[in-house]
């Protein structure tokens, strides 16, 4: 049975996360409580679509016979559904019998133990029989790798079983007439997170951002740059200006009488 996650306290609370972390029988237990909300009626086609992620769901009639004894035998749990026309709905987790059940989603709630056992089941052919789709899969989650040597030589002492085995490999042997084909299988870490923190920068007391110890000088530099500019452009106004004009008076150069 799965563990069932803390933060999963209804079934609207479920995602295609933790929708492994739960069993079919504590969703029913979940969903009958939720039920009881008028507005959960609003919400259930998404939570059924949920839980399809890990689960098998099929809708029968609870009128039906042949459907009662179908699903009600202890191998299903089931939920009643708001919408009555729907029926009832059995929930049963899928089954993971060979290696075209694997997908992105459930091959990382699996064992490398169970992985090379549904290896094993694949008619005995080893790593290079799997077609590459469901190889692509695999190795998402899981490091591989294969060694092929005569069996008699396959656990020599110090040889590549022991080593892998020692790296927390788990493996499977697949026999190839005198020789062994062994496939070693680990899961790989979950990759980590990032999280963005933005820098923190000082300000000063009127909130505008100080700069580092470096940039002190620009500033000033730039202020000594606009002083001399200022300047320059003072001196060239100043030097092109007559600070007293002479007004000419009338009759003199520029100006013409007026005749009488």
């Amino acid at each position: 049975m799965a563990k069932k996650s803390i933060s999963i306290e209804s079934v609207l609370d479920l995602n295609s996360s933790n929708v492994w972390d739960i069993d079919e029988n504590e969703i029913a237990k979940l969903w009958e409580e939720d039920r009881k909300d008028p507005e959960f009626a609003n919400c259930e086609e998404k939570v059924i679509n949920t839980i399809r992620v890990a689960f098998e769901v099929v809708h029968f009639n609870p009128e039906d016979p042949r459907d009662v004894k179908k699903y009600q035998n202890g191998e299903w749990a089931v939920v009643v559904r708001s919408d009555k026309k729907r029926g009832m709905a059995a929930i049963r987790r899928k089954v993971i019998r060979s290696l075209n059940d694997l997908s992105y989603e459930n091959i990382t709630h699996i064992t490398a133990a169970t992985l090379l056992e549904l290896i094993d089941r694949n008619f005995g052919g080893g790593w290079d029989s799997i077609s590459l789709s469901v190889k692509d899969i695999i190795e998402s989650r899981f490091d591989i790798s294969t060694s092929t040597l005569p069996s008699s030589r396959m656990h020599a002492p110090g040889g590549t079983l022991e080593r892998k085995v020692a790296q927390g490999f788990d493996y499977l042997e697949v026999a190839k007439g005198t020789w062994t084909e062994a496939i070693f299988a680990k899961k790989k870490e979950a990759p980590e997170k990032l999280r963005f923190v933005a820098e923190q920068q000082a300000i000063d007391e009127d909130g505008n951002p100080l700069l580092d110890t470096d940039d002190e000088e620009l500033p000033k530099k730039r202020n000594e740059e606009d002083d001399d500019e200022d300047m320059d452009n003072d001196e060239t106004f100043y030097s092109s200006y007559s600070p007293e004009a002479e007004v000419k008076g009338d009759g003199e150069e520029g100006f013409s009488e007026l005749e009488d």
